[in-house]
């Protein structure tokens, strides 16, 4: 079904401060039903971080200087000596590479990948090369955390920014010592999972939630007969599984569809300090409290004077600083907020404030002080 195109009215300045509370967790009402596979995972199948040293070639004169990154030459006589080429210290000394750059290799490698299988990759600027674009990444090895290599990668940068400079004035548009690869690594080695052993699987919560996991094994338990699922705690479900593989996985998938109530989560605010972003999630209530908040600015212009001596008197002329400073408070008027028990009311009680978006986070902070706001503020 396509969704509206309407066009939406213009917001008021009153609304404006509401927008700080745009990003809703979900809206106030009932809970709505998911399937097991949106609130939890499959125990030990996970995703694996690669990540590796490796040089990029072809660069035109933006590459590392060398002088400055020694790690660049030192990776590069070391890839040349493997392909049978070895260069005496005084001739490493003496390389000028602006076309070679060294770089960190990162790539995620997924559950179940087989050798074979092509992953992307991301390449980083280790050094101080000023870009990456139009550069070839040589054969990197790719290892885990245990050491091992798992994939190897090589290819074409694909970098997505531009710059240019000239006469001492550079422009730059995105970041030119970022570069991505698609399919640029194959995977060499496959991670052994748990999934075909034992009796049981596991399933991990998305969240600790006691209440979801008791949900999600009675979901298991009405599809499959009782005593197939057991919480052992607010996270971990387990779960009886066929030991045939086929069956087991058969037995998985129709397990994920299963609906499932997700329930209210503990009523939290959370505040971004550094963008003045709120979120409130639907359990969120607010008491009844009055508020009061007024503006202080100061500011403080400086006024450049010129002290010119008379003709003759031998003195100098002299240019000193007028400094004026004003002190604004602006009236802050006492404001009652009533009892809030839905977000939707909460909202409109907060925007009925007209505050900005950096006066809520001092605002909340004061209300939750109070006792008035029955949610846990967390600051990220």
């Amino acid at each position: 079904m396509k969704p509206r195109t309407n066009p939406l009215p213009r917001p008021s300045l009153r609304s404006l401060a509401g927008l700080a509370v745009a990003c809703l967790l979900a809206l106030s009402g009932p809970a709505q039903a998911a399937r097991i596979k949106e609130v939890a995972s499959i125990e030990g199948v996970r995703s694996n971080q690669l990540t590796g040293f490796g040089l990029v070639v072809g660069l035109d004169g933006t590459g590392d200087q060398t002088t400055q990154m020694p790690y660049t030459t030192q990776g590069l006589s070391n890839y040349m000596r493997q392909l049978g080429l070895t260069l005496a210290p005084a001739q490493l000394a003496q390389l000028q590479m602006k076309n070679v750059a060294a770089v960190l290799v990162t790539a995620q490698l997924p559950a179940f990948a087989r050798p074979g299988q092509t992953l992307d990759i991301n390449v980083s600027s280790l050094g101080n090369a000023k870009s990456l674009k139009g550069g070839t990444l040589i054969g990197t090895p790719l290892k885990g955390a245990d050491g091992e290599v798992y994939a190897f990668a090589q290819g074409d940068l694909l970098v997505a920014g531009a710059g240019a400079a000239a006469g001492g004035s550079k422009v730059t548009v995105n970041h030119l010592s970022v570069g991505r690869i698609p399919e640029g690594a194959q995977v060499e080695r496959a991670v052994a999972t748990s999934l075909q052993e034992g009796s049981t699987i596991s399933l991990s919560l998305s969240a600790s939630d006691f209440q979801t996991a008791r949900k999600v094994a009675q979901a298991v338990n009405r599809k499959f007969g009782d005593g197939v699922a057991q919480a052992l705690d607010g996270r971990t479900v387990q779960v009886k599984a066929p030991t045939d593989p086929n069956d087991r996985v058969s037995f998985i998938a129709e397990m994920e569809e299963l609906p499932v109530e997700s329930s209210i989560g503990a009523a939290k605010v959370i505040i971004n300090s550094r963008t003045g972003s709120i979120v409130l999630n639907q359990a969120v209530t607010l008491g009844p409290c009055a508020i009061a908040h007024g503006n202080l600015s100061i500011s403080i212009s400086s006024t450049p004077i010129v002290s010119q001596p008379n003709p003759l008197s031998g003195g100098q002329t002299v240019v000193t600083e007028k400094a004026a400073i004003d002190i604004k408070q602006e009236p802050g008027k006492l404001i009652q907020l009533p009892a809030a028990t839905q977000l939707s009311e909460v909202v409109r009680a907060l925007n009925a404030l007209g505050a900005t978006p950096q006066d809520l986070l001092a605002i909340l902070q004061a209300i939750k002080s109070a006792g008035a706001l029955n949610a846990e503020l967390e600051v990220i």
